[in-house]
């Protein structure tokens, strides 16, 4: 402003709420997920290629017992030279696997 022009208070805009909606549908809609639409994931560990003595060891380990212990995990992960978190993660996948399949037989 001028020489001895007080300032305009600013005051925010009121939005109108269809305006308001509207951008909310278009954030939910908008294809910014790569990883849900199928696109590329997010970074970290790239997907893990089990050999297939290790897929038998895993297998095998698998049949005895669904859910691994601690000991068990250390000692496969020592001997298929796999982290921890790797056969964990197996684990919980061979368990969903064995789910879908026991359901698809109902």
């Amino acid at each position: 402003g001028g020489k001895g022009v007080p300032p305009t208070p600013r005051r925010p805009h009121p939005v109108p709420a269809a305006a308001l909606r509207d951008r909310e549908a278009a954030d939910r809609s908008s294809p910014g997920r790569e990883a849900e639409a199928g696109g590329v994931a997010a970074p970290g560990r790239p997907r893990t290629k089990f050999s297939a003595a290790q897929l038998q060891e895993l297998e095998r380990s698998f049949r005895e017992q669904r859910y691994i212990g601690a000991s068990e995990k250390r000692r496969l992960a020592a001997v298929l030279n796999l982290s921890q978190s790797q056969i964990k993660t197996w684990f919980q996948n061979r368990r969903m696997k064995f789910k879908r399949q026991t359901q698809d037989a109902r």
